[in-house]
């Protein structure tokens, strides 16, 4: 199954998506609790229904409630997540969001950081990435 992309996604849908990334699996309610100014259950509900339809969770019954969960992982939602923005944002050029990204204001890399990304461009370089 492809990566359903989050471009489909409301602002109230990518809060709850983000709680379930954070718990990995609730329940509605639990999911209500977490969202800021949360609407009605039935309408956690509803849009836990949307969310499945689209194919971005599942459900499992447990006892009398159902558990939703992420149909992919973090991982793979991060790494659709960044190649939508390097190739909306920045023509598809790993360069210039890197550029951007090291670059952001009120944000300086630490020494740390600047090191790990160069090991990390070597061994890319290294393996044809």
């Amino acid at each position: 199954m492809s990566l359903a992309s989050s471009d489909d996604l409301s602002r109230r849908e990518k809060q709850i998506m983000s709680v379930l990334y954070r718990r990995g699996r609730v329940s509605a309610a639990h999911v209500q609790k977490e969202i800021p100014h949360p609407p009605g259950y039935s309408t956690v509900r509803k849009l836990l229904e949307i969310l499945e339809k689209k194919g971005h969770i599942r459900h499992e019954v447990e006892g009398p409630r159902y558990v939703y969960s992420p149909t992919v992982s973090l991982e793979q939602a991060r790494e659709s997540a960044l190649l939508h923005l390097v190739q909306t944002f920045f023509d598809g050029s790993l360069n210039r969001a890197s550029a951007a990204l090291l670059a952001l204001r009120g944000r300086k890399p630490t020494a740390k950081e600047l090191d790990r990304v160069s090991r990390l461009a070597d061994e890319a370089e290294r393996e044809g990435r």
